[in-house]
C-alpha cells in the first residue's frame, strides 16, 4: 500500500482483497461497502439461496442463485452505505469503527449519498428482473432497510429489526420461483429472523464497553452474562422453523442429516462462546457462513430424495 492509500478499517480481516489489490482511489468507496468484509454479504445472500432452493424441485431456475448474489453484493453495500450515514457520529466515538471512511474522513458525506443512490440503481435493476409479485414484496422491505439503523437508538433489541430486514431473501427467493408464497418460507423467515437475532447478538459483545459509553442499546447489553442462555432460546427457535420449512416443503431424508449437523454448528458455537473475547466473538459471528451453506447443502439435498 501507498503511503498516500487510505488506511484499513480496524476490524476489517487482515490482508483482504480490498486493502491489498484495488486501487487506491476506490478503497474508501469499496470500504463503505464493506467489501473488505464479505461476511455480510454472505449473511444476506444464504438466505435467500436457502429460499430458491427450497422452492425449486430441479434446477431450472438455478440462474437465479447469481440473480441473488448480485443483488446481495450491491444491496448489502447500500446497506451498510445507508447506516454508515445515519450512524457517523457515533462510529467516529466507538473504537472498531472510527476508521470507517466517513468518520475517518476518507469520503465526504455527498459523495456517500452519491454512492447510495448508485448502489440502490443496481439494486432496482437486479430487482426488475424478477416476477410482479417478487418486486413488490422487495419494495415492501425498504421500511425496514430504513428504520433499522436507528433501532439502536430507541430498542435494545435492535437485532430483531436487522433479522427482519436481513432475511427479507427468504421470502423472496420462494417468490421469485412461484410467484406468490406460502407457510414453507414464512418458517424459513422466522427462522432466519431468530439465527440473526442470535449471531449479532455474539456479534454486538465486541462493542458492549463502547456502545454502553456513546448511549447505544444493543441485544448484548441487555443480556449481558444471561446471553448464553438466550442463545439455547435464539438458536433453538432458528432450528425450529427451519425444520417447519422443511417438513412443510416436503423435503426427503438428507436434509433432515443436513439440519442435524447444522444444529450441531450452532451448539458448538454457544458452547464456545466467551462474550469478554472480543476476537473470539467476531470469529463465531463470521462462522455463521458456514452454518449458512450447511443448510443450503441440506434443502438441496432433500430435494433430490
Amino acid at each position: 500500500m501507498t503511503d498516500s492509500a487510505p488506511a484499513p478499517v480496524a476490524d476489517a480481516p487482515p490482508e483482504n482483497w480490498v486493502d491489498t489489490s484495488a486501487p487506491a482511489f476506490a478503497r474508501p468507496f469499496l470500504r463503505l461497502a464493506r467489501a473488505d468484509r464479505p461476511i455480510g454479504t454472505w449473511l444476506l445472500l444464504l438466505p435467500c439461496w436457502w429460499s430458491v432452493a427450497l422452492a425449486t424441485e430441479d434446477w431450472r431456475n438455478a440462474w437465479l442463485l447469481a440473480l441473488f448474489a448480485l443483488g446481495a453484493i450491491v444491496m448489502r453495500g447500500a446497506g451498510c452505505t445507508y447506516n454508515d450515514i445515519v450512524d457517523r457520529d457515533i462510529d467516529a466515538a466507538v473504537a472498531r469503527t472510527r476508521s470507517r471512511p466517513l468518520p475517518s474522513g476518507a469520503i465526504s458525506l455527498p459523495a456517500a449519498w452519491a454512492f447510495l443512490v448508485a448502489q440502490c440503481l443496481v439494486g432496482l435493476a437486479v430487482l426488475l428482473a424478477l416476477n410482479a409479485y417478487a418486486i413488490w414484496l422487495g419494495f415492501a422491505s425498504l421500511a425496514l432497510v430504513a428504520i433499522y439503523p436507528f433501532m439502536k437508538r430507541l430498542t435494545d433489541w435492535p437485532q430483531i429489526v436487522l433479522g427482519l430486514a436481513f432475511n427479507w431473501g427468504a421470502l423472496m427467493g420462494w417468490a421469485a420461483v412461484t410467484g406468490g408464497l406460502s407457510l414453507a418460507p414464512v418458517a424459513l423467515y422466522l427462522g432466519a429472523v431468530f439465527w440473526t437475532v442470535g449471531y449479532d447478538t455474539i456479534y454486538a459483545h465486541q462493542d458492549r464497553e463502547d456502545d454502553a459509553i456513546v448511549g447505544v442499546r444493543s441485544s448484548a447489553l441487555r443480556l449481558g452474562a444471561a446471553t448464553y442462555k438466550w442463545m439455547w432460546l435464539f438458536y433453538g427457535a432458528a432450528l425450529l422453523g427451519f425444520a417447519a420449512a422443511g417438513a412443510l416443503a416436503g423435503l426427503g431424508i438428507l436434509f433432515w442429516i443436513g439440519l442435524a449437523g447444522a444444529a450441531a454448528h450452532l451448539v458448538r458455537q454457544i458452547r464456545r462462546l466467551d462474550i469478554d473475547d472480543p476476537s473470539l466473538c467476531l470469529q463465531l459471528f463470521r462462522s455463521n457462513r458456514d452454518f449458512g451453506f450447511i443448510l443450503f447443502a441440506a434443502i438441496v439435498a432433500g430435494q433430490f430424495l
